[in-house]
């Protein structure tokens, strides 16, 4: 028996227009604790205002959405302009939402890019949204993702060899003499890349005959001042650590400062290597080594595979593509 909306403001105890101005954003006239309920019944009851329409008449819009985790991030400025040139190049036109890596927001541009009929969405899932993942697949509605994998998901995605970015990282440093190397990376929580990090960095340090120490992986949360107070304390606590490889290059900014901070020199006291090539990594003092991703290719790759799904005649195969990082090296590493 096919959900409608009556169905859903009934269950809510809302009206239809509360109900409709919800799945198309306008939240302005809802509070907060309404909004979450009319969410948790639409997802309890799989609500799909869009499946009459799409089973009377396969309209086209030409549109592609694309929901990211931190448009702060330099990383994803750069995916967005792959993304935006392959559109641009394929007639398409993009609807762009940023997460804020929160789950209830995912959701909310999800199910909202979905009324406004996009015909496909490429995500950098908050990996917090698992039954509404599975819903966009077992109802074939065309998703790509990027930069993370969704396990036990059959999906489109486009990510980097993360555990060799890490060990290139590793092996950079063990190469210019260091021996007691640190990783700061955010909570993992099932997200690939950071869980991968870490496994390049293992990996590095055994190939090279170093132990690796619990003590020098710190896990960190993604609040402003955390990393530069977490790295004052490690270099207090654990005097001999020589190298730090920082997993993200908005936290490689606060350890610089607390490296300042501590009154050692970059890289005669400490060595530095950071993930992602940003526009400033090689104008700091000293230029920063980098393991630079293929952003502009993953965004490139992504908008392809989800127009090739979309325009399919027939079943495609999930694929996943695999894109290899390669190492900048500058002084902040050691190498002269």
């Amino acid at each position: 028996m096919k959900v409608t909306i009556d169905d859903v403001a009934k269950m809510a105890g809302v009206s239809k227009t509360t109900v409709s101005r919800i799945l198309n954003g306008h939240f302005e006239h809802a509070t907060e604790e309404t909004k979450k309920r009319v969410l948790e019944v639409i997802r309890e009851l799989d609500y799909r205002p869009n499946a009459l329409a799409r089973g009377l008449k396969q309209m086209r819009t030409n549109v592609l959405g694309i929901i990211l985790s931190n448009l702060q991030n330099p990383y994803w400025t750069r995916v967005l302009e792959g993304v935006e040139d392959a559109c641009r190049a394929l007639d398409y036109s993009l609807m762009i939402c940023n997460s804020n890596d929160d789950p209830q927001l995912e959701e909310e541009y999800i199910r909202g890019l979905q009324m406004r009929q996009v015909d496909g969405i490429i995500i950098n899932p908050t990996m917090k949204n698992f039954a509404l993942y599975e819903s966009l697949i077992r109802n074939k509605y065309p998703v790509v993702a990027v930069n993370r994998k969704v396990a036990e998901l059959e999906l489109d995605t486009v990510v980097v060899d993360n555990v060799m970015g890490a060990t290139l990282a590793i092996n950079q440093l063990c190469k210019n003499g260091r021996k007691n190397i640190a990783i700061m990376v955010y909570p993992p929580e099932g997200v690939s890349p950071r869980l991968e990090r870490i496994e390049g960095y293992k990996l590095g340090l055994s190939r090279n005959g170093l132990a690796v120490r619990d003590s020098l992986i710190r896990i960190l949360p993604e609040k402003k001042g955390i990393v530069r107070e977490a790295t004052k304390e490690l270099l207090t606590q654990s005097p001999e650590v020589d190298a730090i490889f920082s997993t993200n290059n908005m936290m490689t900014l606060e350890i610089l400062e607390a490296i300042k901070e501590q009154n050692l020199r970059v890289p005669q006291d400490i060595s530095l290597i950071g993930y992602d090539e940003t526009v400033w990594s090689k104008h700091l003092d000293p230029p920063l080594t980098t393991v630079n991703q293929p952003a502009y290719e993953m965004g490139e790759i992504a908008v392809k595979s989800l127009i090739k799904r979309i325009q399919a005649k027939r079943p495609v195969k999930p694929k996943t593509t695999l894109l290899e990082p390669n190492l900048i090296i500058r002084r902040s590493c050691g190498t002269k």
